[in-house]
């Protein structure tokens, strides 16, 4: 077996430093991206990014201690704000920004973005 068959995402990532380092990195971008940044006004960011670092465990393979609500019941309150796939999109592009500027190889990148894409329809409630 290959290391990318027997190593998870979360893994050959870094596990939980690297999780925790790219989930505050990519809260800054999009804290400061006036085109998503209003959907957190009302969000406890502390809370969020200790959601979004378990969530993010969990899907790339890690250890499952995520106990949020569903990514649809979650986003709900930001869908009836007009979240849309364009706003995915921006998510997605901070994210891939993120894990660059962690020099992520490129193909991990890949990986946990298909990840992620695999989500737009239960986060944009469709």
């Amino acid at each position: 077996m290959s290391e990318n068959q027997t190593n998870t995402l979360y893994e050959r990532l870094g596990g939980e430093a690297a999780v925790n380092a790219a989930v505050d990195i990519f809260y800054d971008k999009v804290l400061d991206d006036y085109r998503i940044n209003r959907f957190f006004d009302k969000t406890d960011m502390e809370k969020q990014l200790e959601h979004l670092k378990a969530f993010m465990t969990v899907a790339f393979g890690g250890p499952n201690d995520y106990t949020g609500r569903s990514l649809r019941d979650a986003h709900a309150r930001l869908v009836k704000m007009g979240l849309n796939d364009e706003h995915f999109d921006i998510v997605m592009g901070h994210l891939g920004a993120t894990m660059m500027q962690l020099n992520v190889p490129e193909d991990l990148i890949q990986e946990a973005a298909a990840l992620v894409e695999s989500t737009r329809g239960e986060v944009l409630g469709k």
